[in-house]
This record gives structure tokens, C-alpha cells and sequence, in this order.
């Protein structure tokens, strides 16, 4: 039975992790920082409920079925607290929170599963170690409820189930540990477990109902909602206008005059552009503006089938019926894929996301501007769009934007930015005219017409003294290309989000060397060295350093490699959650291995398997920097195979230390989980808001070389 018990917790935690994180990723407007901070909280309450478990000496026979029923509770709880929250907090629709309660928000929501998930596997491998096994072995089953959890939690996406189902079938997973690890059939808990599974099943029946309500507490005037494997879809409507979100950010109305300030800038550069292709933007009428210059051809390409499929029904007739014309073609792909297919066009739109994520990125990167640049015709037009502000640029956005032109100059000869609150930028391989007489001259041959467009409106975007004074400044001041590797205007984004509540940060003078951070993270290595010669006398402290270091390389590693995955090889979700469950096998195996082993090697043996461990570890290390250095695009099999051998060495690492030289295995769970959970915490914060942002992703796996090397002193 508890086997059974750590199975559970291993797939509870993958699955209600993926839950909250979602409804957080919602209620806080998809926020990538909060993101990156609740699976940091998340790790760190683990270790804490760790902790608590070690200091309550209390009978397991009763602590593991409450604290099981318990979390099944909570998980519920706080989903409809996480969405209520922005209710509770008075927040003002369509408005953060002060940046303090959104981050309130995501400590409370973590508190409670985290804890108790801590506790529960400390009582259970306490209870599983009397019989004689080890804790790595306790270990290896956890992560292989993990495995199945990843599995579970990327079937359930991909089937379009709702979160809050997902939540429920979660909180029915973990009565049923209740169930086993009471042995008494009357027990209060195991009748406890039964009425609370009873009510979870009637629950499912009218869930969707749930659901919409819910979801309404912040969309009064709800139309649909719907969970798809790239986020929640909201629609919203009031009279005749309609209003799409995703994650509960604003993707584009209805009623609005953007789509008119895109396209026709962009299709008027070009004498007559007879096929475009439209990347993104097909729903907020680009179709429809495209249409006023007679194209021969047009291939909308759109990433998210649920998007268009819950949208569609909605759309004004105009935008509906234009996705439906003879001479449009409406694809799903991954943008960055389908641009290696054949093919050529004289208009490539960009209408995707702005480069808030490490995700949205790679839509703004040199690399996709050669693969763009490629597809393009003898005087194709390449255009995308990124907010601004019309009148001053502060340092943060102004080196975003630098970045970006850096990356188009790699590529393009000649480029047009054309200033406004939404800057439109045009890129061509031949001379862009400069001349709005010709502009307007081509608006009269095609007998245009539109609501914010119009010859005075061209001349103005030309002739105002913004045009001149920024594309001037640009030609100047040269700035660091947006790369794949190395995706400034996330760092940029995510200073200029902060701004938002810290003002100081808008005329922060970001420029920071990458030789001045390396300094700095030079004098930590060095202080990290000096703790594990002093820690080298206590055996639990080198103990400790080697789990809390092993994992905290392995997190970093992981998310440098999903994070490459996606820029090479597109957001695909499914690739994703193989390559989680691929890291998870790797915990597995390496735990389960190590524990056989070093059950059968002599004592001569064992004292070489720590080094052998390290050296396999480094070399590991290397060969990621290595590949992350030359740009190898590794594909499915490659990243799965290197996210399995991080793995690997995460816990063969851990396993190694919890066996070496370790007589009582009940001792050791509590300080060498929490490490682990602690080090995992540490390394998910560094990797997302500080290496990734500010160094990159190749420079972010060189330097993991250095605390492996340094993990040499401790054995």
C-alpha cells in the first residue's frame, strides 16, 4: 500500500500542478513571471510540508489518509479561489491587481497542495522504508506516478477537457488512496473519502455549467469559454461588439480599426501583391482588409483549430463569410514549420502574439526572419506589428525595439518602421518607398476604402516628424539582434511589465554586459565552492549539497531544452508533454538503477560510483552547451533523449547520496526530499527571470558546467 501511496503522490502533483497553474495563468492575464513564480512556490512549499512532516512525530497510520483527503479539498478550493480572486481583491475589470497581491495570490494558492504533498511523501517513504527499502526506491516510484501524470495531464489538453474536470478527476484520484491506505473497512476517513467521491462524481454531470459561471464572475457578458492545449478561449459580446481572450488577456475586438492600420501600409508597399500569407490574425478581420487589394491568393494560417472553432460562431458576417472565400485557404500549423514548406508570396503578414514569452518570442527572431525572408517572391513585403507608445519611447522599449530591428537588418536590407501607438514595421529585400504620393496613388487604382485609412492618413504616417527622427535613430544606434538563443525582447517585456507597477524600471538603463553578470555569477560560483570545502566535515551537509546542486542543474537544464524545443520545432503540446514524461523516466531510471546497483557492489565498489555519477554529469552538461552553442536543432528524438540522461543524473545523484555510507534510510528522507525540492525551486526562478532573460540559452548551459564541476568536492 505504499507503493501505491508515493504512486499517487507522483501523479497527483504532475496533475494538480498542470490545474493550478492553468487557472493561474488566466486570473493573472497569462503573466509569464507568475508563471515561472507559482511552480518555484510550488517546489518550495513541497520542501517545506517536508519539513513540518519530519518535526510532527506522528503516526502515519492515520497523517497519510487525512493529509490525501485533505488535498483533495484544497485542490478544489483553491481553483475557485484562484478564479474568484480578482472578485475578492476588488480588481478593477481588465486591470492587474498591485503587483503584491497578484503575488499574494500565488502563494496562497500553492500553499496548501505544496505543503501537504511534502508531508505526504515524507510520512509515506518513512512507512516504505520500515520494510527494508531504500529511499531511492521510494524515489524511483514517486517519479514514475509522474510519469504517468505528465501523461495523463497532456491527454487530457489535447482532448480540449476542461480544467475544471481535470481538477475533479484529479481530486477522485486521490480518495482512492484514501481508500488503500486505510485498512479498517468503517474507518471515518476511508467513509469520509466515499461521501466526498460521491458528491466529485455528481459534480461531474453539471460541470460545464460550473464552469461557465465561474468564469462569468469576471466576464459578465460571456459568450463561450473553453480550455484548449494553448490556453483558456473567452468570448465576450455587448451590443454589437465582440471581444476575444486568451487566457483572459485581450486578443482583438470586433469593432475596432486595427486590422485596417496593418494591413493596407503593409499591402500598399508592394505594386500588386497577387499572393499573401497571413501568419496569425485570420478572426480580427485581416481577411477582410487583405481583400480591398484583389490578391489572387491568400493562406491564413492559424495556430489554435479551438480558437477559430469557439470564435467563428461569433464573428461579425464580414469576418465569417471572409474565411470562407474562393480564394483564401485557412491552415493549422505552427507558423515557423509551415514556412519551410514550398512556396512563395509577394505579402507575408506577421499576426501572432507580441514577444511576451519565451514562447512568442521565436515569432520576432532573426531566424524567423530568414525563414520568412525565404518564402518571399523578388519584391515580397514582410510586415509584422509590436505596441508601443506614439510619443516617447522609454530606454526599456526602446532597446525592445532596437533588438528586433537588429535581428531585421541580419536579414533584410531595407526597413520602414512606421510609429504609432502599434508600431507597423516593413522589411523587404528591394527599396521600400518612402514617397506616400505613390502610396496614396496605388489607394485610388484599388479603390480602397476604410474607416481610419486614407490618403491624409498615409501622408501623415510618412511625413510626421516621429517617422523621420525614429527611423533615423534606428540606422544610428546599433543594438543586439532578438535571436532564438539569446530572446531579448522577453527580458525587455518582462522589465516593461514591471514598470507597470515599480515606475523606476521604465528608465532603467538596461544594457547590463553579459561580461558584468558572468563577474557576478563568478563571485557566487567561488562562494558556492568555498561553502562545500567548509561543508566537506559533515557528512549531511555534503549530503544535502550534492541533491540541492544535482537539482538544480537538471531543473535549469530542463527548461533551456523544452525552451530550444519550441523555438526549433514550434509550441507543439504534445512534443511537450513526451519530453516531460521523458525527464520523468530519466528520474526513474536513474533512481531504480543506482538503488540495484549499489545494493549488489562490493564497499570497494561504491566508493567510485559518486565520481563515476559526477563524470557522466559533466559530460552531460557539456555536450547540451556544446549543441545549444552551434545551433544544432535536435528534434524529438535528440531532446527526449537528453532531458531522460538530465534526469538520469538528477537521480542518480540523489540516490547515490541517500545510499552512500547511510545506515538509517528514515533519517535522510526529510533533509535530502526538501534539497531536492529546494534546489528544483531555486533553479525554475533563476532559469526563467534571470539566466534565460539576461544571458540566453546557450550561455545558460555553459554555465551549468560549473556547479557539476564543482560537485566533485563533496564526494
Amino acid at each position: 500500500m505504499n507503493s501505491l501511496s508515493l504512486f499517487i503522490i507522483g501523479l497527483i502533483s504532475i496533475l494538480g500542478q498542470v490545474v493550478l497553474l492553468r487557472e493561474l495563468n488566466v486570473a493573472l492575464y497569462g503573466v509569464e513571471l507568475f508563471y515561472i513564480l507559482a511552480l518555484g512556490m510550488w517546489l518550495l512549499w513541497s520542501a517545506a510540508g517536508t519539513w513540518i512532516g519530519s518535526r510532527i512525530n506522528a503516526a502515519s497510520t492515520w497523517t497519510t489518509p487525512a493529509l490525501f483527503l485533505f488535498w483533495a479539498v484544497f485542490l478544489l478550493l483553491e481553483v475557485l479561489f484562484v478564479r474568484g480572486s480578482r472578485v475578492l481583491f476588488s480588481g478593477v475589470p481588465g486591470a492587474y491587481l498591485p503587483f503584491f497581491q497578484q503575488f499574494g495570490i500565488v502563494i496562497l494558492a500553492m500553499l496548501p497542495p505544496g505543503v501537504l504533498l511534502g508531508w505526504l511523501f515524507r510520512d509515506s517513504a518513512q512507512a516504505y522504508c520500515q520494510d527494508g527499502r531504500t529511499l531511492a526506491a521510494a524515489y524511483a516510484v514517486e517519479c514514475t506516478g509522474g510519469m504517468l501524470g505528465g501523461l495523463l495531464a497532456t491527454g487530457f489538453l489535447l482532448r480540449g477537457i476542461p480544467n475544471l474536470t481535470i481538477a475533479i478527476l484529479c481530486s477522485l484520484l486521490t480518495l482512492i488512496a484514501v481508500a488503500f491506505s486505510v485498512e479498517r473497512r468503517g474507518h471515518p476517513y476511508r467513509i469520509g473519502a466515499l461521501l466526498l467521491s460521491v458528491v466529485l462524481l455528481g459534480l461531474l454531470w453539471p460541470v460545464a455549467v460550473i464552469d461557465r459561471q465561474t468564469t462569468a464572475w469576471t466576464h459578465p457578458d460571456l459568450l463561450a469559454s473553453r480550455d484548449s492545449a494553448y490556453g483558456r478561449i473567452t468570448v465576450t459580446g455587448l451590443s454589437r461588439q465582440v471581444a476575444v481572450y486568451e487566457n483572459d488577456t485581450l486578443s482583438f475586438e470586433t469593432e475596432g480599426t486595427d486590422a485596417e492600420a496593418f494591413v493596407h501600409p503593409a499591402a500598399l508597399q508592394h505594386p500588386r501583391p497577387k499572393s499573401v500569407l497571413l501568419l496569425g490574425g485570420a478572426l480580427e478581420g485581416l481577411i477582410v482588409e487583405l481583400e480591398k487589394h484583389h490578391p489572387q491568393r491568400i493562406v491564413a494560417l492559424e495556430l489554435n483549430p479551438v480558437l477559430v472553432e469557439t470564435v467563428r460562431p461569433y464573428l461579425p458576417a464580414t469576418i465569417g463569410e471572409s474565411l470562407g472565400y474562393k480564394n483564401v485557404r485557412l491552415a493549422f500549423a505552427d507558423p515557423r514549420q509551415y514556412l519551410k514548406q514550398p512556396g512563395a508570396y509577394d505579402l507575408i503578414l506577421v499576426g501572432m502574439p507580441e514577444p511576451t514569452s519565451g514562447q512568442s518570442n521565436r515569432f520576432y527572431t532573426e531566424e524567423f526572419f530568414r525563414e520568412s525572408a525565404a518564402r518571399l517572391n523578388h519584391g515580397g513585403v514582410f510586415a509584422l506589428r509590436l505596441r508601443s507608445a506614439e510619443n516617447y519611447w522609454t530606454p526599456l522599449l526602446r532597446e525592445r525595439m532596437r533588438s528586433v530591428h537588429a535581428a531585421l537588418v541580419r536579414v533584410f536590407p531595407h526597413i520602414v518602421f512606421l510609429p504609432g501607438a502599434t508600431n507597423v514595421i516593413l522589411a523587404s529585400a528591394t527599396p521600400l518607398s518612402a514617397s506616400p504620393e505613390i502610396l496614396v496613388e496605388r489607394w485610388r487604382e484599388r479603390n480602397v476604402t476604410a474607416r481610419l485609412v486614407s490618403p491624409p492618413y498615409l501622408r501623415y504616417l510618412y511625413t510626421n516628424d516621429r517617422f523621420s527622427e525614429i527611423n533615423g535613430y534606428l540606422r544610428t544606434e546599433k543594438g543586439t539582434p532578438n535571436s532564438d538563443v539569446r530572446p531579448l525582447c522577453y527580458r525587455y517585456t518582462l522589465l516593461l511589465w514591471l514598470s507597470k507597477f515599480f515606475p523606476a524600471l521604465g528608465s532603467l538603463d538596461v544594457p547590463i554586459s553579459d561580461r558584468v553578470f558572468l563577474t557576478v555569477m563568478a563571485f557566487v560560483f567561488l562562494g558556492l565552492a568555498l561553502c562545500f570545502l567548509f561543508s566537506r566535515r559533515r557528512a549531511g551537509f555534503r549530503r544535502g549539497g550534492l541533491v540541492f546542486t544535482a537539482a538544480f542543474v537538471g531543473m535549469v537544464q530542463e527548461t533551456i531544452l523544452i525552451l530550444y524545443y519550441q523555438v526549433k520545432a514550434g509550441v507543439l503540446y504534445r512534443d511537450i508533454g513526451l519530453l516531460l514524461m521523458a525527464f520523468m523516466a530519466g528520474l526513474t531510471l536513474g533512481a531504480f538503477l543506482v538503488n540495484h546497483w549499489m545494493a549488489r557492489a562490493g564497499n570497494r565498489a561504491k566508493r567510485w560510483w559518486g565520481p563515476s555519477i559526477l563524470s557522466g554529469f559533466l559530460l552531460l552538461a557539456a555536450g547540451i552547451a556544446c549543441l545549444l552553442w552551434r545551433s544544432v536543432s535536435l528534434g524529438l528524438p535528440g531532446t527526449a533523449f537528453l532531458l531522460l540522461a538530465s534526469g538520469f543524473f538528477v537521480a542518480a545523484v540523489f540516490a547515490w547520496a541517500s545510499l552512500h555510507r547511510v545506515d538509517d534510510q528514515q533519517r535522510v528522507i526529510a533533509p535530502l526530499y526538501g534539497a531536492d525540492l529546494f534546489g528544483g525551486c531555486l533553479a525554475s526562478l533563476l532559469a526563467g527571470l534571470v539566466l534565460v532573460p539576461l544571458l540566453g540559452l546557450d550561455v545558460s548551459a555553459f554555465l551549468m558546467i560549473v556547479p557539476v564541476l564543482l560537485l566533485f568536492l563533496l564526494v
